[in-house]
């Protein structure tokens, strides 16, 4: 049984699907740090409309981005039914208000394909990869590319 459970997961790459809105996103699961409830954030004066503010997270102050905002998809009311995924980038630790968590997923290289080509100046920029299996189409959101050097600063 455990040398099934071994081959299943060979040569696959682990990802966090959540949910913005009605659509699925996906971020690396060895990019993630922790999963946690909503919790009220401070807001910073002169801080981009995505930026939702910061918080304490035991001892680190935190800067938590709006998913959604920063997607274009409108401006969330953060409530306690969202969740907080704490990322590394860059050597920084932030927050992304999402949602929902949907899925842990181990994907096999056969589900991984290209952005497509819609919008040139969004897709390949805010994109890695979109994974298809079991008829989701999940687009890999890029950390390095949603979050910007001067942004990283505070964190």
């Amino acid at each position: 049984m455990q040398d099934d459970l071994e081959m299943q997961t060979v040569g696959g790459e682990e990802f966090i699907a959540f949910r913005v809105g009605d659509q699925e996103f996906c971020v690396e699961i060895t990019r993630t740090r922790e999963i946690r409830g909503w919790s009220q954030a401070t807001k910073l004066p002169h801080s981009p409309d995505y930026i939702i503010g910061v918080i304490n997270l035991r001892g680190t102050i935190l800067p938590i981005m709006d998913l959604s905002a920063r997607l274009g998809m409108g401006l969330s009311e953060p409530c306690e039914r969202h969740v907080i995924i704490v990322v590394h980038v860059r050597d920084k630790t932030l927050g992304l208000l999402v949602d929902s968590v949907s899925d842990i997923l181990d994907v096999g290289p056969d589900h991984l394909r290209p952005v497509p080509e819609v919008n040139p100046s969004m897709s390949s920029e805010m994109f890695n990869r979109v994974i298809v299996m079991d008829k989701r189409i999940i687009c890999e959101i890029s950390l390095e590319a949603i979050t910007p050097e001067m942004e990283l600063q505070a964190a």
